[in-house]
């Protein structure tokens, strides 16, 4: 995937405005800066994630900071089925009649071990949330997302799912497939009126950064506030002529 970095975008107060955006893993983290960024800016925010009162807290948040009321979808990508996904379109659907973008934010690290000691139950948590949970919920609101005039589909990555590590085998695994997962849907796509890019955040102040390097300090990493021109430019128009790209967030 070719690189690009847009670290110096400034992004408009209107920015997103009439934009239907859903956030994945938008309680916590990277996915609840990036839906307060989304709605500060205008767009309203679907937030969905497993830990209802999390959600509700964003949700508080975002209506303090007078943006356009938000709605919460309570879904655990662990246990989702089939169904689930397409219940969760259908209602985006008849909601709010189209959807804008989607950022698939929400991961699970797993256990960070030797390869031969990679549990199997592990794997399977980590693979059914970073990548069956992401394939089965793309594939119900594609086409939700081609009722927008533009839509921007935006998946995250590592900087392991570039280059495999020792001991990360699983997750980094998982992101070597979220990687060929968007640009198979890039590529399809290429041309439409629905992009698809992906999103390497780096080092970033969050929980799951300190579960994998509890020995870190985290006031030398990056907060999720700073990387998010990437993430904004990512679901405006500006970005529309960008497809199959890998964006750098620092």
């Amino acid at each position: 995937m070719q690189i690009k970095t847009v670290h110096t975008y400034q992004a408009s107060p209107e920015l997103l405005k009439n934009k239907v955006i859903l956030v994945t893993g938008a309680g916590d983290g990277i996915g609840r800066q990036a839906a307060l960024s989304y709605a500060k800016h205008s767009a309203t925010v679907i937030l969905l994630g497993r830990t209802v009162s999390k959600l509700e807290s964003v949700y508080d948040e975002i209506i303090a900071q007078e943006s356009p009321q938000p709605a919460i979808i309570p879904l655990d990508l662990k246990g989702a089925t089939e169904n689930n996904y397409r219940d969760m379109a259908t209602t985006i659907a008849d909601q709010f009649g189209k959807l804008d973008g989607v950022l698939h934010n929400a991961g699970l690290l797993g256990i960070l071990s030797p390869f031969t000691h990679i549990e199997k139950d592990s794997w399977d948590d980590v693979m059914q949330v970073n990548v069956t949970g992401q394939f089965a919920m793309t594939q119900a609101l594609i086409p939700v997302m081609e009722k927008s005039p533009h839509a921007s589909l935006v998946f995250t990555s590592s900087g392991v799912g570039r280059k495999g590590r020792a001991f990360w085998g699983t997750y980094s695994v998982s992101k070597f497939a979220t990687e060929g997962m968007a640009q198979v849907i890039a590529d399809e796509y290429d041309g439409t009126k629905l992009r698809t890019n992906v999103i390497n955040p780096g080092a970033t102040r969050t929980s799951m950064r300190s579960k994998a390097y509890p020995a870190e300090d985290p006031k030398s990493l990056k907060t999720p506030e700073e990387l998010m021109p990437t993430y904004l430019y990512l679901m405006s128009d500006d970005s529309l002529s960008d497809n199959g790209l890998c964006f750098d967030a620092q």
